[in-house]
């Protein structure tokens, strides 16, 4: 049963009209405020087939004016080595190797970015069942899997993004806070949309972006009008 609230912002959202992302944006404002700082989220819906290995879409987004949150960061490297202390030194919450791997393997993801030297990747690739399902699992293709710890925690606390389709075709996104002015918002979901653009798959074929939407943690959808950015790819 949708809330009062929900109800309110339903009346606001036209969902069968497609928004620029200029007026998606005033229309997220609009909505009626909850008790905490919203995230806004992007969903965009490819045209590729995410069961082809040659179709799959992920990569980093370095958002220009962050993520508005606190981004938690494990990282797996030898206790007291030139990388443990790196990373300690730029910020990383969780810095560690055995103390790390006996609490993942029971269960423990109280973090949100995991960051493994390529050392460490010995071991951290058997936590695969608990790190995969949840998209923490460290890459070498994102930039999670280096010996430049510090490099990698100061990036991802600056406000840089992971994104991969699903298996609906589909991306989500965090583009900013509620909180955030218009233009921040509009300047994050833009780059965000350039670069998954740039990550097409060349064996995808027919339109590319399909479809897109704006949302609140706990608003309705806003549908994007892609047409612009389709005859810009």
């Amino acid at each position: 049963m949708p809330s009062k609230r929900y109800k309110q912002a339903l009346e606001l959202v036209e969902l069968k009209k497609h928004y620029g992302i200029e007026e998606a944006i005033e229309i997220l404002g609009k909505l009626p405020k909850t008790k905490f700082d919203q995230t806004v989220d992007l969903a965009i819906h490819l045209g590729v087939d995410p069961r082809q290995s040659d179709q799959m879409v992920r990569g980093t987004v370095p958002l220009p004016h962050g993520t508005g949150r606190l981004v938690r960061v494990l990282v797996f490297a030898s206790e007291g080595s030139e990388a443990a202390k790196a990373a300690t030194e730029a910020g990383a919450e969780y810095v560690g190797y055995e103390e790390y791997l006996k609490k993942c393997r029971e269960g423990w993801t109280e973090f949100d970015v995991a960051i493994s030297t390529p050392y460490a990747m010995a071991e951290v690739r058997k936590l695969g069942k608990v790190l995969g399902p949840r998209g923490l699992m460290p890459n070498p293709k994102t930039g999670t899997v280096t010996d430049d710890t510090a490099k990698a925690v100061a990036e991802v606390k600056a406000g840089r993004v992971e994104f991969k389709i699903d298996k609906a075709a589909n991306i989500h996104v965090p583009v900013g806070k509620m909180s955030f002015s218009a233009d921040h918002l509009k300047e994050n979901t833009e780059i965000v949309i350039e670069t998954v653009l740039k990550a097409k798959p060349a064996s995808a074929k027919g339109t590319y972006l399909l479809s897109g939407t704006m949302s609140g943690t706990m608003s309705p959808p806003v549908h994007l009008d892609v047409k612009p950015y389709v005859r810009a790819a």
